[in-house]
């Protein structure tokens, strides 16, 4: 397993590629004007070039970099080199497959005519793309060739970067940003993109992968992070493989398999690496010390006021229940961020409702994807009712479709129901009603019955909307002209 901060003594150096969007030679070939022609080596598709030079050098090694398209009109060749057995191409081309050239151009005219057969024997035997270059093409027109499609791939680059970089940041936005992230990472890149814990457990991924091995050498790369290193790379079965670690001393790693490893694929990781960093990091108002000396204070059996100066700058409190407005039950990591939007990392998750502890200070604001309920501010030592307060905002925003609701300071009629009793006579009283009847009273009974307004609404016929009132009452078995049939109806609806 390779670190890329890290590199064996035993393995040989790979010369440096020059940090330049890569073409595939088939590109290059592609090109009608330049009718290049390949004469051996492996499959273009497979090939990509990062620059080319010219140089009539016997030896060019000292002056290549890596990946470059090497062109040549074999002026260097001495006269006896195409005889015998090609002593002189081999050793010429041992060179600059070692210097990590990419492929081979051979100019025809003005000093050959053809392509000497051992210079071609050669190539094939060391596994390097051998072109042949007409006599109407010129270097220069080559040259500028692979510099207008390296120029090309740099825009693609850089759009699929932009874009990259905007998908990730909106689902970073998402009421389940984590996981939002990790598959848009997936999809960005065409592999699999794993958030790893702590303790090295896979807490969320997406994408496949395309074998039990390859994920556990995931796993095992992402260990590795935790252990040595803040970033790490290796390969398996034909897969590459990233790990990075997220923030500093938090535990968490970002694993990314992926069919390639170019730079537009690290620099999109990084980002997202960057996001989940903020997602999964300590947000907090006092230092992690504080907020353990007040657990411990606590649990030794410290009174409340004595302890929540140590949470905070504030001697007053609200309380927030929140719910996912799926239906779904929150992730620990969405409930976190769902925290650090509202200001604060003190953050519980029971069942299907998060609860979270918000200086008096901050006003809680709609959070999307989320339903709210918000307590009244209150002290330490009046938290358990302000729990209650949140708790019965939270059902009535969920009753009447809204996103936040705050605790009534003035007495409403609804809390003088429990919420069981209250849902159970709505679902009798409504029972009869089809889902479109019950949006249709809803709407008609909110614009203090309109039909105008109601059909517009709806976007239906006023007629319709006469025809479906008329049916409810039918149902019903109700005067909906009657105000405290009204009353009764949008109480129903409201806890519906």
């Amino acid at each position: 397993m390779e670190e890329t901060h890290t590199m064996t003594e035993a393995t040989p150096p790979v010369p440096p590629v020059p940090p330049t969007p890569q073409v595939p030679l088939s590109a290059l070939l592609a090109r009608e004007d330049l009718a290049l022609r390949q004469l051996t080596g492996p499959p273009a598709d497979g090939v990509y070039l990062h620059t080319a030079h010219t140089s009539e050098m016997s030896d060019p090694y000292p002056y290549l970099l890596g990946g470059e398209l090497l062109l040549t009109a074999g002026v260097h060749i001495p006269e006896a080199a195409g005889t015998g057995t090609g002593t002189y191409f081999d050793a010429y081309v041992a060179r600059i497959v070692e210097a990590g050239g990419a492929a081979l151009g051979f100019g025809l005219a003005p000093v050959h005519d053809t392509v000497p057969r051992a210079l071609v024997a050669a190539c094939e035997s060391h596994g390097l793309p051998l072109l042949e270059v007409p006599p109407q093409t010129t270097f220069s027109g080559v040259a500028r060739a692979v510099w207008q499609l390296m120029a090309q791939a740099r825009l693609a680059e850089l759009r699929r970067v932009t874009e990259a970089q905007q998908s990730l940041a909106a689902a970073a936005a998402r009421p389940d940003p984590v996981p939002s992230v990790l598959r848009q990472l997936a999809q960005r890149i065409g592999g699999r993109a794993v958030l790893y814990g702590p303790e090295g457990a896979e807490l969320a991924g997406a994408g496949r992968l395309p074998d039990e091995a390859t994920r556990s050498a995931l796993g095992n790369l992402a260990r590795l992070v935790t252990a040595r290193a803040s970033t790490a790379t290796d390969t398996a079965a034909g897969t590459h493989l990233s790990a990075y670690a997220l923030g500093t001393g938090q535990g968490f790693v970002l694993g990314v398999a992926s069919p390639r490893r170019d730079p537009a694929d690290h620099t999109i990781a990084s980002v997202a690496a960057v996001l989940l960093s903020l997602l999964t990091g300590e947000h907090q108002t006092g230092t992690g010390a504080a907020r353990s000396s007040a657990l411990v204070r606590l649990l030794l059996g410290a009174p409340p006021e004595e302890v929540a100066p140590l949470l905070g700058t504030t001697d007053r409190w609200l309380i927030v229940h929140a719910s996912p407005q799926a239906g779904t039950v929150p992730d620990p990591v969405a409930a976190s961020a769902l925290g650090a939007a509202l200001g604060s990392p003190l953050v519980d998750t029971a069942d299907d409702v998060v609860r979270v502890l918000v200086p008096a200070g901050h006003s809680p604001a709609p959070h999307p994807g989320w339903t709210l309920g918000v307590s009244a501010p209150a002290a330490a030592d009046a938290l358990a009712a302000a729990d209650t307060q949140a708790s019965r905002a939270l059902t009535r925003a969920r009753a009447t479709r809204t996103p936040l609701l705050h605790h009534r300071t003035r007495p409403s009629l609804a809390d003088l129901l429990p919420p069981s009793e209250a849902e159970s006579h709505a679902r009798t009283l409504l029972a009869p009603l089809t889902p479109p009847l019950t949006e249709t009273l809803r709407t008609w009974l909110s614009l203090h019955g309109s039909w105008d307004r109601t059909a517009v609404a709806l976007s239906v016929h006023r007629n319709t909307v006469r025809q479906r009132i008329a049916r409810c009452a039918a149902l019903l078995g109700a005067d909906l002209d009657d105000p405290d049939v009204r009353m009764e109806l949008w109480f129903a609806l409201r806890w519906e």
